[in-house]
Parts: C-alpha cells; structure tokens; sequence
C-alpha cells in the first residue's frame, strides 16, 4: 500500500515546489545506521523469500522449460490481460480518488466530513464480497466489465487516502495566487494543486495497479483470466509447479518495473515543511452551481462503492432462515479473524519500520533496494507466496508446518508494502532537522529512534498498523491453504459457502467481516477530517 503512498496517513504536508532541497527528506552521503540497516536487511530479505522458491522451482527443469512457458503464447495473452485491466482500474481509480479528495477538502461541499468518511468505507469490502454482489445484481456483467467495476470500487480508496493527505498539508497559498491572477477552479486546480498532488497519486496508483495483478477473489468469481487465476489453475492442474512459478515471475518483474518508475515520478524532493509555524488552511472552494453535480458525483460513487454490496447481503441475509444461521460458529470464527490479523499487522508494521525510516530518509542504491525489496510479494498471488512458505517450512522449519505462524508470516509478506508506505509518509512529514539536533546533542542512532524518529510518526504508522489490519483480515488465498486444519476466518468460511451456492449461507459471514473491518477503515477517514 504513499505521500506517494496509499496510506499517507498521517497527513504528510507537502514542501513547495521551490523550497530548497537541503531541507528536504533525503540525506546524500549519509549511510543508513546500523540500527536500521540490520532489520531492513532482516525485512527485506523476509520479503524475498518467495522469489528464492520461485528461483528453485522455475528452473527445476532447467531455464529452456521456464523461458519456453514464459514466451508461450498464453502468457502473453494473460499479461495482456491483466495489464489492460490495471490500466483501466488504475485510471478510473485516479478520476474517483482525485476528485473526491479535492471535492472534500479543497471545496465547500455540504456534509464533507461525512463524505470524508464514507469516501473510505469501500476498504472493508473485500473485493470477491463486491463481484459477488455485482454478479448477483447483473449476472450478466461477469468477464473484464465486472472486474474492472468491482476491482476499481474496492481499491480507489488507495488513491483517495495519499491524496488527501497531500491536499491537507500543501500550502494554499501558490493556489491563492493562482486564482488573483484570474484563473478559475479548474485552471487552478490542472495547473497549480494537480502538479502538487502527483507524488501522492502515482503511489496510491501503483498500490491499486499491484493490487490488480494481485486479486483473486475477484477475477475468479468474474471468471475473467488474469495472472493469478492463470497460476492457480496450473498449481490445481498439476503436481508440476514449474509453469505457476515460471509466470510468477513475470509477475515479480513487473512489479519491480512499475515500482522503479514510482520511484523515479517521486523524485528527489522533500515532503517537510521548511518554514515554522503551523500550517494555514486552506479557504474552502465555493462550488456554486456545480453543487448539485458534485453531490450527485459523491452519492453515485458511494452507492456503488458501499450501499450496493450492502443491500446485495441484506437482501441475502432477509431470504435466509434459522438453517443458515450459526451465532456460535459465527462469533468464533471472528474471534479467530481478529486475533490472527492483528498478528499479523504487528509482524508487517514491525518489519516496516526500519525499511519506511530508511526510504524516507536516505538515498542512494541502498535504500532503493530495501525499499522495492518490500514490494516483492506484494504483487505474487497469494497462493505462490502460501506454497513458497509451506516449501520453506516442510524443509526447514517443520515444527512451523500447518501452524498460525506460518499464515501470520504471510501476511507480512504480502502486505509489507502497505506497512512500509505509511511509515515512509510519516517520516516525511516531521523535519529532519529534528533529529540532526538530537545526534548534535550525542543521541545514539537508536535513541534518536526511539525517542525523535519514532514518536513524531506513530500517528501515520498507527494509521497504516490499521489499515493493514483490514487487508489482513480480507486476505483469502494465502488463508485457504496455510491455515491450520480447523480452523476458519470469515472469509475462508465465506469461499466455502459461496462456492456450493450457499448464498444465504455465506452472507452472516460476508457482513461480519465487513462490519469488523468497517471500523478501522472509519476511523482512518475520520482522521483526515
């Protein structure tokens, strides 16, 4: 999941274009200290392990027979696949989660704290609870349509959370100046906010482009053939699990390539503010006759986003009877959900930490490679990342084989991403000069962690705690094959039911898990208003 990232927050305010780069969140010359080299390090190469399984079971029948099923004709016809429906996500992500950021803080829209709140609401629809409402609704609209609208309601947020926070931290005044010199809303906001808000954006869009290629849920009930439904089926297909690996790593490239070029849009500029004082805010944008259209705008999207999957599952819950209704198992299996993602949201922010410090504060090759290292299994289907640990654990480490640590470790691999840009957003917003005082004063690096570094960014790494604590919850195909035997969470139990057609069944559960992750994702947009 940035400042460029998706959870940006802790409302990182954004430096002026021309405030001088010494001030900025970059140190040239300056290696990282030990004290977060080392577990950056450790975290990085955690995250990794799923591309050394890859290694070993690509090319177990040697590199003719993975290059040949990488150049095949499928492949290349699956990669089409799943870069088109990225491309379409992502722009349509772009146009909800911009506009409905600028609508709620840089205008005078009625109700904007609520829409404020609603505008995050989709993060607790996981995205196979929204095909399947979809579906159900239109049951014609299964294929690229259907994953495309269902996938875009579930991930623009991604967009919407970086981008607010950019917009509450910039400074109003170049827009100010924008609009004395003549030039209207929308001159002002092309030309002056927009240039502004595209670190942020191009975070949030490769979150939401990684979460694309990433989905299973959602492709599979669409039944629309991306990646990773290409890479399950041929792990179900077969005991030879050379050509699942052989396309995951065009995967991994992948996702090495569209974090390099966020990276490079992100450019070398710093985040902080370099003058004192607090921040001004900004005077609210009269809307004028485009009210209405603007308050159609924010209720189409929720009703989409939101009340469409509700009203599915109310529907499905009022058709149900007493067989389908288990409070006992169903209070269980939430007891279960909760305990093991918030595990799991305390391994992922944990190794977080010295990574997102690192990125945010260094530059050089170093960081880089920490930093895109952290993505690596971000865009691995969660099945490949589920078998690479099973391969880790049955060789070496088979005490951990079927255990809850196994599958919480999962999910730091997966969502680390997530975790490491909150904490990077974090750190750009307090000014390092902070902490240069405190080393000027003989703090050890560590103690300037602790006490500088740590303390001004534990709202914005709390905020991200959160959100990974939703996606963790939400999280299926790792789920499926690394639980222990027994032992449910909501959506596992959700998969099941809706896979024998158990609708009614099924819905107890789905609005379980949409209410327990609902609170979270409410608490994360009533921070930014």
């Amino acid at each position: 999941m940035h400042s460029s990232d998706p959870v940006a927050a802790a409302d990182p305010a954004v430096r002026p274009a021309d405030a001088p780069v010494s001030a900025g969140r970059l140190r040239a010359g300056r290696r990282p200290p030990a004290v977060l080299l080392v577990p950056a390090a450790l975290a990085a190469l955690f995250a990794l392990l799923p591309l050394g399984y890859l290694a070993v079971r690509s090319l177990e029948r040697g590199p003719g027979f993975a290059g040949d099923v990488i150049a095949d004709e499928r492949t290349a016809q699956l990669l089409g696949r799943s870069l088109g429906l990225a491309v379409v996500v992502v722009s349509a992500s772009l146009l909800l989660g911009v506009s409905l950021a600028w609508l709620t803080v840089r205008t005078a829209l009625p109700g904007a704290r609520a829409w404020s709140v609603l505008a995050t609401m989709p993060l607790a629809v996981p995205s196979y609870v929204a095909a399947f409402a979809w579906l159900s609704a239109f049951p014609g609209l299964e294929g690229f349509a259907g994953s495309a609208i269902a996938l875009t309601l579930v991930s623009y947020p991604y967009v919407y959370l970086p981008v607010t926070a950019a917009l509450r931290g910039a400074d109003p005044a170049q827009e100010e100046v924008s609009r004395s010199l003549g030039h209207g809303p929308l001159k002002t906001f092309l030309r002056v906010t927009l240039p502004q808000l595209r670190p942020a954006a191009a975070g949030g869009a490769v979150l939401v482009a990684l979460y694309v290629f990433s989905d299973f849920g959602a492709v599979s009930l669409m039944r629309y053939d991306t990646f990773t439904r290409g890479i399950y089926t041929s792990y179900r297909a077969s005991f030879d699990r050379t050509p699942a690996a052989a396309l995951s790593v065009v995967l991994v490239v992948t996702t090495v390539v569209l974090v390099a070029v966020e990276a490079r849009t992100r450019g070398r500029a710093g985040h902080a503010r370099t003058g004192t004082g607090t921040a001004r805010p900004a005077v609210p944008t009269p809307l004028g006759r485009w009210r209405v259209p603007a308050l159609a705008w924010c209720t189409t999207i929720t009703a989409a986003a939101v009340i469409m999957p509700l009203a599915t599952l109310g529907y499905w819950l009022a058709v149900g009877n007493s067989a389908t209704w288990n409070p006992g198992g169903l209070l269980e299996t939430a007891g279960t959900t909760l305990g093991i993602a918030a595990a799991g949201a305390a391994l992922t922010t944990l190794l977080a930490l010295p990574v997102g410090v690192i990125a945010a504060r260094h530059q050089g090759r170093t960081a880089r490679l920490l930093e895109q290292a952290a993505y690596a299994g971000h865009a691995l289907p969660g099945i490949t990342v589920a078998l690479s640990l099973v391969f880790f654990a049955v060789r070496y480490a088979e005490p951990l084989y079927q255990e809850l640590p196994l599958l919480v470790c999962a999910y730091a691999v997966l969502f680390l991403p997530v975790a490491v840009g909150a904490t990077r957003a974090a750190v750009l917003q307090s000014p390092p000069v902070l902490e240069d005082v405190a080393r000027s004063l003989g703090r050890t690096p560590l103690r300037v962690l602790r006490e500088v570094t740590v303390p001004l960014a534990a709202p914005g790494v709390a905020a991200g705690a959160a959100l990974t604590f939703v996606v963790c919850m939400k999280e299926l195909p790792a789920t499926l094959l690394l639980r222990p035997t027994g032992m449910d969470t909501l959506a596992t139990r959700l998969w099941t039911e809706t896979g024998t057609g158990s609708f009614a069944a099924a819905a107890p559960y789905a609005a379980a898990l949409i209410l327990l992750a609902a609170i979270p994702s409410y608490l994360l947009g009533r921070h930014r208003t």
